[in-house]
């Protein structure tokens, strides 16, 4: 079973989402995304794919207009991989955040 955290970002956004679009991540997580990580690649309709110009960053679809980014990390139990949730929500996550 694949190992995870979140970033202090991802728990902002996370709290910003609705009731509905917290559940609706979440559920996408467990029933799609850990089951296609398990087997190595991504169905097409999570549209997995590599941030352009930030190195090992990744983003993933989960709704019409929901978007959670992450990057995989330093392996926490032998063998599965390790994911950082970065950011949640809508498309404008990929706005530049405010200052540190």
């Amino acid at each position: 079973m694949p190992t995870y955290e979140t970033s202090n970002r991802f728990a902002k956004d996370f709290a910003k989402l609705t009731a509905g679009d917290q559940d609706r991540f979440e559920r996408v997580v467990k029933e799609r995304f850990v089951p296609n990580l398990a087997k190595g690649r991504f169905r097409a309709g999570l549209r997995v794919k590599a941030i352009q110009g930030a190195d090992n960053i990744f983003e993933m679809t989960w709704a019409t207009n929901g978007r959670a980014t992450f990057q995989y990390g330093d392996e926490q139990v032998a063998g599965e991989p390790h994911v950082v949730w970065r950011r949640v929500g809508t498309h404008d996550i990929f706005d530049r955040p405010p200052g540190p």
